[in-house]
């Protein structure tokens, strides 16, 4: 699997496909509680777009996965207790990863953690960190046969949730 780098011309295309994973995920509800406008929002996902941070993968011209990845940590992060040090611009942050529901459960996502690790060690990034809210299991079993380590659990608002906890996950590189 290939990551590409979105252009501002993917942008419909990228939109279409997160409205698209989250109106046909089945336990949308349950798990990631994405509510399009909400959160992911055009805004959010133009402004991953404009700073280069925003990659898609595709099979036969269409859309499969995606995910924004910012080369740094907000202010959030920095309450964490995290297993390393490291600057803000020192960790990959993974934002809104998502793949096609009609691939879901193929291996699909841990290929893509496959080339995010690939990108972030390429950018000799210390860590690749994270969050998944408390109730999206999937996500946890992945991040966690991927090797991500669960640092903490943080309650922090979201416009899609209100407040509620988020476990935080950290993959050291170095």
């Amino acid at each position: 699997m290939q990551l590409i780098k979105c252009q501002l011309c993917d942008f419909d295309r990228i939109t279409d496909f997160y409205k698209n994973a989250i109106d046909n995920s089945s336990h949308m509800n349950r798990y990631s509680r994405w509510i399009y406008g909400q959160h992911p929002t055009d805004e959010m996902i133009k402004s991953y777009i404009d700073g280069g941070y925003m990659y898609y993968a595709e099979d036969k011209g269409k859309v499969i996965a995606a995910v924004a990845l910012t080369p740094f940590q907000n202010q959030d992060y920095h309450l964490v207790n995290w297993s390393i040090e490291s600057g803000d611009n020192e960790v990959l942050v993974v934002h809104i990863l998502c793949v096609d529901p009609k691939n879901q459960r193929t291996g699909i996502a841990t290929r893509l953690m496959d080339e995010v690790v690939r990108l972030a060690r390429n950018m000799g990034m210390k860590a690749i960190r994270l969050d998944a809210l408390c109730c999206n299991e999937p996500a946890h079993k992945l991040y966690e046969k991927y090797g991500f380590t669960k640092r903490e659990i943080q309650n922090w608002y979201a416009e899609n949730t209100g407040w509620i906890d988020f476990f935080l996950y950290e993959l050291v590189l170095i």
